[in-house]
């Protein structure tokens, strides 16, 4: 099999498909050779492609995947040598290791190795997690940490006289879906066997600093696994530990310590191993192995720009989810340090530099709560800070998982707590993670009744938007998410030319702003679509036909006055990101005919899984400024 390209410039042909039996947990000489040789072409591959993805701008993650390459190759040497008694899928609770799962496709002749170099881009179906039925090879959806040791259960279940193995980690383990997965995993003794990368590192810290006393080891034992410890670099130690574990019956887990990104100067035992090695660091790590064509190659990477021009907004670009941090500290200066103290408490889950929660880390260290990755715990955690009156708990982490802490939303709305929840990575723009991370359904936190504690939604269109949204709603009782994106936005301009969030602009909560007037009909949007409908409207306007545009920041409010106001046009087009059937949309319609207001109505957003890439996820769902033009010519005929 030949699996080396012009377009792949390390030769995965070398790869030796060796066969172990789990019966005998002592290596020969040539086979802990061999073992060692694919081990280090692997981590070379391992951190060329992955590296095409920094030099292309789409990101990615090294470390994850380069750490378990040694378990990863050991499995795969178990599958080939006792195929009837494993399910040889590489399960992985840690979904951003993808690039393990890409590898072994390749190595198995089922993607070519050609397509790695494309990794996370656009269209190559090569997205951030690994998502079945999308990439071939790829032989299940990973989802977020801590997802899938609950599924491989059912796995186990359904293939009893088989092993199942769950490539872990650390941080994987200290969501709390993984709790109950050993509970039952133990009770049923379920032949699942966990092999954990515990190398104290997560995106933003590491666990031994910001939770001391967690163990993952001390934690599964306490669930009544069998638990045993080992350096993951140890090959020999590594394989009869994993042969151990095979030739036992019931859930076994082996922990591998290791520090992440081993060998990989600049970056081994650091967070920044965690995300993508920048270009310059694997240039130097393949230059160091003498890969020079891997070298060139990345060195002729250019970065693909986004070559549209946008009208109707301006060149100052935000980022909004780091506004809102900034935009708290404006707010927390304005108190003494006892007040700071006494009345808000901001709590992280890992995700402090993504969300702008590091802002506040960092000017007022005093209020903030460095946790894991256990937004359930630590949402439940602010509301209860949040309890008595005149407090105010802060929470952030991404918009895909507040789908996983609903019921704790309900349950702060039944306490009557006051939290204000950033929830970033909103919708789909430059989302290469793909599905399983776009943030569509933000519209669950809106689950109370209509008597409940106040529950408001907010989606700033700007980063000034941003900053006068959170100086509006700090200080307010309830539930408020503030969303943003992942992207950066630009400044919204009024129909002067002017910003329309600029000096003297004052944040209304509840009501919404008329951005472009219009006699054609109304588009309602929000957030980063917004700026994206203004360069359709303008478009429009100057084929002549007069459209307005109506910005509703706040999602979960009818501003009677503006409903009354656009349902009286001939036509109203709801455009967003959200999922198109849990967003505005999916209301805004009902709340039309409520009034006896009967337009033309349609509604664009997120209806279909991603293509991976950035700003291209736009233009594949319909909701780019040309999807908005042929929509809103289609409503007038």
């Amino acid at each position: 099999m030949t699996v080396a390209t012009a377009s792949f410039p390390i030769n995965l042909s070398a790869y030796k498909q060796i066969a172990l039996n789990p019966a005998n947990p002592t290596l020969s000489d040539e086979e802990r050779e061999t073992l060692k040789a694919n081990i280090q072409l692997c981590r070379d591959a391992i951190v060329f492609f992955t590296a095409t993805g920094a030099a292309s701008g789409v990101g990615g993650h090294t470390g994850g995947p380069y750490d378990t390459v040694p378990e990863v190759v050991i499995l795969d040497a178990l599958f080939r040598g006792a195929p009837d008694k494993f399910v040889p899928i590489f399960f992985d609770e840690a979904g951003h290791r993808v690039a393990t799962q890409y590898l072994m496709a390749v190595l198995h002749g089922e993607l070519s190795a050609e397509q790695l170099v494309h990794y996370r881009q656009a269209g190559a179906k090569l997205p951030g997690h690994p998502e079945l039925g999308l990439t071939p090879g790829v032989k299940f959806s990973s989802g977020r940490l801590g997802h899938i040791w609950p599924y491989i259960n059912g796995v186990a279940l359904a293939n009893p006289n088989k092993v199942v193995f769950c490539l872990g980690s650390d941080g994987s383990q200290q969501e709390g879906n993984d709790a109950e997965a050993a509970r039952l995993a133990v009770a049923k003794n379920l032949n699942v066997k966990l092999i954990i990368d515990d190398n104290d590192v997560t995106i933003a810290g590491h666990p031994s600093e910001y939770l001391p006393g967690f163990s993952v080891a001390k934690t599964l034992a306490g669930h009544g696994l069998s638990v045993n410890e080992g350096d993951g670099e140890d090959l020999d130690d590594l394989y009869r530990r994993i042969c151990q574990a095979v030739t036992s019956d019931g859930p076994v887990a082996l922990v591998n310590k290791r520090k992440m990104a081993v060998g990989i100067e600049g970056i081994e035992g650091s967070t920044h191993g965690h995300d993508v090695i920048p270009a310059d660091k694997a240039i130097a790590y393949l230059e160091k192995r003498g890969l020079t064509e891997a070298v060139r190659y990345l060195k002729s990477i250019q970065k693909p720009k986004n070559s549209y021009t946008f009208i109707g907004s301006g060149d100052k670009l935000g980022s909004n989810r780091t506004v809102f941090g900034e935009a708290v500290v404006s707010v927390l200066d304005r108190l003494s340090e006892t007040e700071r103290k006494e009345k808000v408490m901001c709590i992280d889950s890992d995700l402090e530099g993504s969300c702008g929660l590091n802002k506040i880390h960092d000017a007022h260290p005093e209020i903030f709560v460095s946790s894991g990755i256990m937004e359930r715990g630590n949402f439940s955690a602010a509301a209860g800070f949040g309890m008595e009156k005149g407090k105010q708990g802060i929470f952030g982490t991404f918009s895909a998982f507040l789908e996983m802490c609903v019921s704790e939303i309900t349950m702060a709305r039944l306490n009557y707590s006051n939290v204000l929840c950033h929830f970033s990575h909103s919708g789909i723009d430059d989302m290469a993670d793909n599905t399983c991370h776009f943030g569509l359904n933000n519209f669950f936190a809106d689950n109370g009744l209509d008597d409940g504690y106040e529950t408001r939604l907010y989606f700033p269109a700007d980063a000034a938007q941003m900053k006068a949204c959170v100086e509006a709603v700090f200080f307010e009782q309830g539930l408020r998410f503030i969303f943003s994106t992942r992207s950066k936005t630009p400044n919204i301009l009024d129909a002067n030319g002017k910003d329309l969030h600029g000096e003297g602009y004052t944040f209304t909560p509840g009501k919404d702003e008329v951005v472009r007037e219009g006699t054609a009909g109304y588009i309602i949007s929000f957030g980063e679509a917004l700026y994206r409908a203004v360069d359709a409207v303008e478009r429009l306007k100057q084929q002549g036909i007069d459209v307005g545009l109506i910005n509703k920041p706040t999602l979960n409010v009818i501003d009677e006055q503006m409903l009354a106001k656009v349902g009286k046009a001939p036509f109203v087009l709801v455009v967003e990101s959200f999922n198109r059937r849990t967003g505005l949309g999916s209301r805004f319609g009902s709340w039309l005919l409520e009034r006896g207001l009967t337009p033309k109505f349609a509604h664009l957003g997120t209806h279909k899984e991603g293509c991976g890439g950035l700003w291209e996820q736009y233009p594949y769902q319909g909701i780019d400024p040309e999807g908005i033009i042929n929509k809103v010519k289609e409503l007038i005929g």
